[in-house]
């Protein structure tokens, strides 16, 4: 531990499990008060819980459905009454959507809301408090190795991904030099969503199919653990990467320099 979030307020969206909620205990563990936002409440709690259980930084537990623009609004009033200021927005909220083309309208909502629209208005309304904190002010997003090249199954998926990916580069140059802003693009991290993405035709498919991307196109030759991912976003969060804004980090094994 080497304190580098050290009485700073990081909010982390989708933090009740897996890289979320791996960030949130990295960030805590180096002195940073983490709100813990998801929709799952008892997933929230357990992630407050790993982090008081460390004795470091503090945790908060915060239900937000992100696909609730108004509930966005409201957590961000709620940030500036408890604590008047923002370090981190890491918006890391998202789905692997459906697959292929023929897609109802709900199913594209639901996934451009939740990868897209959320963290647009998330940004928006978390400016004033990161403007507070001038120098020391970062946002990230996840977006995905899928927003960096073509995804075979889902090309709503690295639409929505690679949006964020362009979205990032307006704002390092809008924000700058208040605010940095950089992307993490994970590529297979082992996460019930890794089986959801590779499983959505047949959930009995997914893991001879995970196996075969991992051994076929990843370098490293195994899947990302989501402390991996975290160690990235402590990095972006951090002074450590003071000088970086606008950059795409890929967390994904070699898989993009095929």
């Amino acid at each position: 531990m080497s304190n580098a979030l050290q009485d700073r307020i990081a909010l982390i969206t989708a933090a009740g499990s897996g890289m979320g909620r791996a960030s949130a205990v990295r960030m805590a563990r180096e002195g940073a008060t983490v709100i813990v936002a998801d929709i799952n409440d008892e997933g929230a709690a357990e992630t407050v819980r790993l982090i008081e259980a460390e004795g470091f930084g503090k945790g908060v537990a915060y239900h937000l459905d992100a696909t609730d623009m108004g509930a966005i609004k409201t957590m961000f009033e709620f940030v500036d009454t408890e604590f008047g200021r923002l370090n981190v927005l890491y918006n890391h909220v998202g789905s692997p959507g459906p697959a292929g083309l023929q897609i109802t309208d709900e199913q594209w909502e639901l996934t451009v809301d939740l990868n897209m629209k959320s963290a647009f208005f998330a940004t928006m309304y978390a400016e004033p408090l990161l403007r507070r904190e001038a120098g020391k002010a970062s946002i990230i997003y996840t977006a995905s190795v899928s927003g960096l090249v073509g995804s075979l199954a889902s090309p709503l998926y690295s639409m929505v991904k690679g949006s964020l990916v362009s979205f990032s580069k307006s704002l390092a140059m809008s924000l700058g030099p208040d605010i940095r802003v950089n992307v993490i693009a994970p590529g297979a991290v082992d996460t019930p969503m890794l089986t959801q993405f590779f499983g959505r035709d047949d959930e009995s498919l997914a893991p001879e199919r995970v196996k075969m991307f991992v051994e076929t196109g990843v370098p490293l030759k195994r899947p990302c653990k989501p402390e991996e991912v975290a160690e990235a976003a402590l990095f972006l969060a951090s002074d450590a990467s003071s000088y970086i804004t606008g950059v795409t980090l890929p967390v994904d094994g070699g898989y993009v320099a095929k």
